[in-house]
């Protein structure tokens, strides 16, 4: 039948909401059947501090368990904390929250409370936070946030669950508790298992620990954003065991620093689907399908931005590293190096550049680098002359030595020759 008058072609189904269309590519590269891995918010801290690496951003931002990742390539890295640590820090942290958080509210009050007295259990609510879904917990924490800002109350949000757009994916991120107080100020609490000793801890512990703390304080930002009266503060509460124990003892810590630092480093993140839309049709991550050559050529079709930090931070830097040394890279040596060698990208162009093998002799940092070799020359003829002399020192005094001592033989020599006579004879 022809159309009727007037009528075009049938029109084309509506396409796909831009939301959908990269969940769908996020689970492609990690395998349809995987489930995604949770970015938590010390892996956040970490991709935060390294702002340039597209490959952590694309597989944080996919889901990839980068540990099954690294263990596949055959580099695994050793992360990840005992049973018995597991053990031991949920105690405590059971023991700091119990009886609807007493103790806990007393530290809060002692750190950060000023003369005001610790409020009575029953004037503390402890919202239910249960939920279907992270959308549906972090709605949940969302409303209890705001309905205990409006009763102008105390109330302990025990393992909230937030929500905090990072490269144009949503993270979800579980901080130990949230505390509001009828002021309308919100204050994060970290409950940690390392020690405090005498009042301190660890400082590279508690560096990462504030630095965990900030991304909460973010997140938390964006819901304090739409409720009337509510304040995030950026002074966290930090509660450890005191001393040898498994008492409980607390120290406030402030996170402006990291906050300014973490808002900026995240600003600066390359979106996942620009990441997403540079790589070749049908990259994968996922172990179960892929052979080793396989994952390794799709590792390699993300930029990375290796530098030695990341052995602490990610579970792909020993692979990161090893890939960084085969080629030469600067970037094995750290940050710094990296910074002060310019447009010289690998160990092999510094080498040449300083041997007057290439490099502008204009250019400031091959000046340096020719400079350092000429004193390094220098050193080391210093050095070998000085060897040299040692060992010609060594030399004259082992020859004085030995005539003297053949001077000495001489008249015990005939004595010696008659007595090997004798003992022939006999």
């Amino acid at each position: 039948m022809s159309d009727s008058l007037g009528s075009g072609p049938a029109p084309a189904p509506p396409a796909p909401p831009p939301q959908t269309t990269l969940r769908r590519r996020l689970a492609e590269l990690r395998g349809p059947a995987v489930a995604p891995h949770p970015l938590d918010a010390r892996a956040l801290a970490a991709l935060a501090a390294n702002p340039g690496c597209r490959r952590r951003a694309l597989l944080d931002g996919a889901g990839v368990d980068k540990a099954a990742l690294a263990s596949a390539l055959g580099s695994p890295a050793p992360f990840g904390q005992s049973q018995f640590a597991f053990m031991r820090g949920n105690a405590f942290e059971a023991k700091v929250k119990a009886d609807g958080g007493t103790e806990l509210m007393r530290l809060l009050s002692e750190r950060l409370g000023g003369q005001s007295p610790p409020p009575a259990p029953d004037e503390v609510l402890v919202p239910d936070l249960s939920a279907a879904g992270p959308e549906g917990r972090t709605a949940r924490t969302a409303l209890a946030l705001r309905e205990a800002t409006e009763a102008r109350a105390w109330a302990l949000l025990d393992h909230p669950l937030l929500a905090l757009e990072v490269a144009g994916s949503p993270a979800y991120l579980e901080p130990d508790a949230v505390v509001v107080r009828p002021d309308g100020r919100w204050t994060v609490v970290e409950i940690k298992s390392f020690p405090m000793i005498d009042g301190s801890a660890d400082a590279a512990k508690v560096g990462a620990a504030a630095r965990q703390a900030a991304v909460y304080v973010l997140a938390l930002e964006r819901v304090a954003l739409h409720t009337a009266g509510a304040e995030v503060a950026d002074r966290v509460l930090l509660v450890c065991p005191k001393d040898f124990s498994n008492l409980p003892a607390a120290s406030v810590v402030d996170v402006r620093k990291q906050l300014s630092v973490t808002r900026r480093q995240l600003a600066r993140l390359t979106r996942i689907e620009d990441i997403a839309a540079g790589l070749p049709e049908g990259t994968t991550f996922d172990p179960d399908h892929c052979s080793g050559e396989e994952l390794t050529a799709a590792v390699e079709s993300v930029p990375a931005a290796y530098a030695p930090e990341c052995l602490s931070a990610c579970e792909l830097a020993f692979h990161c590293r090893h890939r960084a040394r085969a080629e030469g890279a600067v970037e094995a040596l750290g940050r710094g190096v990296r910074g002060e060698l310019g447009g010289l990208t690998t160990v092999g162009a510094v080498l040449a550049a300083a041997h007057g093998g290439a490099g502008d002799p204009a250019d400031p940092t091959v000046i340096a680098l020719r400079r350092a070799a000429a004193l390094r020359a220098e050193a080391l003829r210093a050095e070998a002359l000085r060897a040299e002399a040692l060992r010609a020192e060594a030399l004259a005094t082992a020859g004085a030595s030995r005539a003297a001592a053949d001077g000495g033989d001489d008249g015990a020599g005939p004595a010696v020759g008659a007595a090997n006579e004798a003992v022939t004879c006999r």
